[in-house]
């Protein structure tokens, strides 16, 4: 058998929105064959829940507590999908580089703005990705090679910065142990 998948608890609504339910279906109920529009409808209902008695509006608070209460239960119970948190960015990591075809968009985006000012940022990448399709692979040819330059300048960079973050890494461990009182003579000892 497959596992169950639970589905999250359905929200609490407010009073007013337990008043426009029930406003709804005794008015479904008294004018079957009578449609009105949604801001129509909206507004009968806001003058209605104006007009209404304080001792009216508690019966609908009193639904509303009660929903409340019952999603609050639902949620205590309800195990969701857990969110994968994203690591921060080292700001001292170097950037990846950008692809031939970004590249190429980069180059081409101020002359594809000028000529048309009104474009969206979706609009000119559109533009941008179909004037790449229209190239030929010669054509494309400076771009990549920029790009496998770029690529290998942050290949090099990227094993500079791993092996200086591995460095500050293991002073780290170091100054933890001699904080502790634990020297490396100590260590090769097995003494504490």
């Amino acid at each position: 058998m497959g596992k169950e998948i639970q589905l999250r608890p359905k929200a609490n609504v407010s009073s007013y929105i337990h008043f426009l339910l029930n406003y709804r279906n005794k008015f479904k109920e008294q004018q079957p064959n009578t449609y009105l529009g949604f801001k129509e409808f909206s507004r009968k209902c806001s003058e209605k829940w104006r007009s209404i008695s304080k001792h009216e509006k508690a019966k609908y608070e009193a639904l509303a507590k009660l929903d409340k209460a019952r999603y609050q239960e639902e949620m205590m119970n309800y195990v969701g999908k857990k969110k994968k948190k994203r690591r921060k960015r080292d700001p001292q990591a170097p950037r990846r580089p950008p692809s031939s075809f970004l590249l190429f968009c980069q180059e081409h985006y101020a002359q594809l703005k000028r000529e048309n000012p009104n474009w969206s940022v979706v609009q000119v990448a559109k533009a941008s990705g179909k004037m790449w399709s229209a190239k030929t692979d010669a054509e494309k040819q400076p771009y990549e090679q920029k790009a496998a330059l770029l690529r290998a300048k942050y290949q090099e960079e990227l094993e500079i910065y791993r092996k200086q973050r591995n460095a500050r890494k293991g002073l780290k461990g170091l100054a933890k142990n001699q904080h502790r009182g634990k020297t490396d003579s100590d260590k090769a000892d097995g003494s504490n």
